[in-house]
């Protein structure tokens, strides 16, 4: 009975994840488009996506607590309402023709987003030890459908609001928060019983921080969604920049969102097979070479292939460090570290969204591209040490 239980509560929040993560989607392909509509600095262009990215770092910490004092599903429910509010005020915000509103509408949705990312630590909570990659896995496949969702719906959408472009796709923002209601009021999760019945013993967040498993596991999600960000905020300018259209670059971002998690299928596995380390490293050679095609070229091919060894990069990156994430906190310390642990990702994924735009305005893109090699080093040789490291042992014992 309880298999049957955690297999339901991981299609659900699959389920979930695919309502919740097309938004991001319409805000990356067109926030840089309509900041260049809206803003009065073209410094500014990329600042609703970088806000969106804002508003998911601040929201992370106050929906962890909301999550350990209220609960999953009422939390999860309370972050639906989040995002439907932000679809409305986007909307407003281009209607009323208002830069600083449609900021604040993504900015929001960014809030929502702080909910939506708690679900693949919903899905790895769940289930055995053992099968927490797999179950991170198959949660993530949910953005598979939000891979199409979200461009899909800029594209149809964009005309929908007669005489305002792009208001009719975020309308549609509030439509998927709408749908992922009921699908949360559905899952049966068991929580907050393991974090109360021993609250207070946790060790304190200063001496977690601090641990090398710790700070490997933030490093390698903090650099493996920062480039991601940093890379894939610029995209669309920059493409459109090169005379390629939105359309254009509304299917390159597709591409890409597609690339970052038809992998999930086999990520798991792969993580079983290899081990976390090894996974994440990989995820970080993908995102360099995805740097180098982006500066062979400038044709529509350039970047659609480096936006797919983009998404690939992510995946693999981001649900290793997921997965090396959950093997550093005990049940009653989980709310504080996953807190923590999205707090740093995606304040750097704002900070790195935001220069963005400034650095691709003031440097160009192949600027952008050559950034990526210097940060990956930074992490890719420490994760490599250690993956190496506990290799040896199994190495050594199967010599003997």
């Amino acid at each position: 009975m309880s298999e049957h239980f955690e297999a339901r509560n991981v299609f659900l929040l699959a389920a979930a994840q695919a309502v919740g993560l097309a938004g991001p989607p319409i805000i990356i392909t067109l926030g840089g488009v309509i900041g260049q509509m809206l803003s009065p600095d073209p410094a500014l262009v990329t600042l609703p996506v970088s806000l969106h990215h804002l508003g998911l770092a601040l929201g992370t910490i106050p929906a962890a607590f909301i999550i350990r004092q209220a609960g999953r599903r009422p939390a999860y429910l309370l972050g639906a309402a989040i995002g439907l509010a932000s679809g409305l005020v986007a909307t407003y915000g281009l209607v009323s023709a208002s830069f600083l509103v449609f900021c604040l509408g993504t900015m929001i949705a960014g809030f929502y987003g702080s909910f939506v990312q708690n679900y693949r630590f919903a899905a790895a909570d769940s289930v055995a030890p053992e099968h927490r990659a797999k179950a991170i896995s198959w949660v993530m496949i949910g953005g598979l459908c939000a891979a199409i969702i979200g461009p899909q719906l800029t594209i149809w959408a964009r005309d929908a609001y007669p005489g305002v472009p792009f208001a009719g796709s975020f309308l549609a923002m509030s439509i998927l928060a709408l749908l992922a209601m009921p699908v949360i009021a559905s899952l049966r999760i068991k929580d907050r019983v393991e974090e109360q019945t021993v609250e207070g013993t946790g060790r304190p967040l200063s001496v977690i921080i601090l641990t090398p498993r710790f700070l490997l596991a933030a490093g390698t999600g903090v650099v493996t969604y920062g480039m991601m960000s940093f890379v894939m905020t610029a995209s669309p300018i920059a493409m459109v920049g090169c005379g390629h259209s939105v359309s254009q670059a509304s299917l390159g971002i597709q591409w890409h969102v597609l690339a970052m998690f038809i992998p999930s299928f086999f990520t798991g596995h792969l993580i079983s097979r290899f081990g976390k380390e090894w996974i994440s490293a990989c995820g970080l050679v993908f995102i360099a070479v995805s740097a180098l095609i982006a500066l062979m070229g400038l044709e529509i091919a350039h970047f659609w292939i480096s936006l797919v060894f983009l998404g690939v990069g992510w995946n693999f990156g981001f649900i290793g460090a997921t997965a090396m994430l959950a093997d550093c906190y005990k049940p009653e310390e989980r709310s504080k570290v996953q807190g923590l642990n999205d707090f740093l990702i995606f304040g750097t994924v704002a900070a790195a969204s935001f220069f963005s735009g400034s650095l691709l305005n003031s440097a160009g893109w192949d600027t952008i591209n050559w950034l990526v090699f210097p940060a990956i080093a930074i992490v890719l040789l420490p994760l490599l040490v250690r993956a190496v490291s506990l290799q040896a042992p199994k190495a050594g014992s199967a010599s003997v």
